[in-house]
């Protein structure tokens, strides 16, 4: 069952025909914080990443993203990426999980905000 299902989905990791194709061209360049594994070809002409887990592109961080989309050439492994104060840690989207921001009032916080600007209107 777990071939069949490499055989013909995509979004639960790496296809059979990734994997071959990563075997016969790929060089392992590094991974990231999250486990997910970058490679490129041997000319240096694609690049492609290995999800740990689920394929979600917001889980790739700014930095490997630059490299895989050609923005500089060396990976954040060999070259250091100055950061400066109030810059936060790279976080994937949260959206559609229990983690996921709730504002002020939103039906979705664990104790709603009790609404003093809204009166409901009732017919005479």
């Amino acid at each position: 069952m777990n071939m069949l299902l490499r055989a013909v989905t995509w979004w639960n990791g790496q296809t059979l025909g990734t994997q071959w194709y990563t075997r016969k061209n790929g060089v392992k360049v590094g991974e990231d914080n999250q486990g997910n594994t970058f490679y490129e070809t041997r000319d240096g002409k694609r690049r492609w990443v290995i999800f740990n887990g689920e394929a979600e592109a917001s889980r790739v961080s700014p930095d490997w993203h630059g490299w895989l989309h050609h923005t500089w050439d060396e990976p954040p492994t060999k070259r250091e990426i100055k950061r400066k104060a109030w810059e936060k840690p790279h976080l994937e989207n949260l959206t559609g999980t229990p983690m996921a921001y709730a504002p002020d009032g939103s039906l979705r916080r664990p104790v709603p905000a009790d609404r003093r600007d809204y009166e409901a209107w009732t017919p005479e």
